[in-house]
């Protein structure tokens, strides 16, 4: 599985990217057809509240990419939003198969 992470608008932490990394792994664990693991992280300006945006994409052969957004107060709580909303849309295709 490839991991890939964009940090766009900041500079990614290497505590965020070991958050990132982690979280996938376990959603590998769970569906191990997972080629690709994408995650684009966006720092929204001007400064506000729910300003953090994760954009996760899944790929799984043979399907489309599976892709969730969601804002947050911080990138860690966006990204398990995403994965809580790609975790349903993974299991409706892994019954499907």
């Amino acid at each position: 599985m490839n991991v890939n992470i964009q940090a766009i608008h900041f500079d990614i932490a290497d505590r965020l990217v070991e958050f990132v990394n982690k979280k996938a792994q376990r959603v590998s664990r769970h569906f191990p057809d997972i080629t690709d693991f994408d995650v684009n992280l966006r720092l929204i300006k001007p400064e506000a509240a729910l300003n953090k945006e994760a954009i996760v994409s899944i790929t799984i052969p043979g399907n489309d990419p599976v892709v969730a957004t969601k804002s947050a107060d911080t990138f860690e709580e966006a990204v398990d939003l995403c994965l809580e909303a790609l975790e349903r849309n993974l299991e409706k295709i892994k019954a499907r198969r």
